[in-house]
């Protein structure tokens, strides 16, 4: 497995190593040890997976302690524009992100562990996005902010009038309204 930092400590991409051949190909997604010694020593407990048309935009999520989620994510079907935020608030990349494109078959991982507020927007139809996470859901814990603020002037790469979004993610608050708990 390749493992690439990124301009944000901790976030990472990985990329699996695909053996392929007449049938179709094959790859471990996920070994404990490997991904211990890229220092992911994160303890999954559940799996995620969702199912998007094109312009379906997801995000920007976390949740606060005690629920923080690390989240190891990638695409089965289809492709995504990833992003995290950095809302660790002692952090020299504090309101930055990094995006990165994951697919169905370029077969990158994107690690964000906590501290971190998440988001992807489908580039494709029948996108299958999925994701380990290393806390289970807890609605009180919730966080977000709103997909399109302008100070933290992400890329998302689409037809910014074409988004779907679910009414939740219509009025999460601004970046600067938003208190990290981190």
């Amino acid at each position: 497995m390749k493992v690439t930092t990124t301009a944000i400590e901790g976030l990472l991409i990985l990329e699996p190593r695909i053996f392929p051949d007449d049938r179709g190909y094959f790859y471990e997604s996920y070994n404990k040890t490997k991904f211990a010694d890229a220092g992911i020593t994160a303890d999954f407990v559940q799996d995620n997976q969702s199912f998007s048309q094109k312009g379906a935009l997801r995000g920007l999520h976390g949740q606060a302690n005690p629920f923080a989620q690390g989240k190891l994510v990638r695409v089965l079907k289809g492709s995504v524009l990833d992003v995290a935020v950095d809302i660790r608030k002692n952090s020299p990349t504090y309101g930055q992100h990094v995006t990165v494109e994951l697919s169905g078959t370029n077969h990158l991982q994107f690690w964000v562990p906590p501290g971190f507020l998440h988001g992807f927007v489908t580039l494709e139809d029948d996108t299958i996005f999925t994701y380990k996470v290393t806390n289970f859901y807890d609605k009180a814990s919730e966080i977000g902010v709103i997909w399109n603020d302008p100070t933290l002037a992400i890329g998302w790469g689409v037809d910014l009038k074409e988004v779907l979004l679910s009414p939740k993610d219509e009025i999460l608050p601004s970046f600067a309204d938003f208190n990290s708990p981190f």
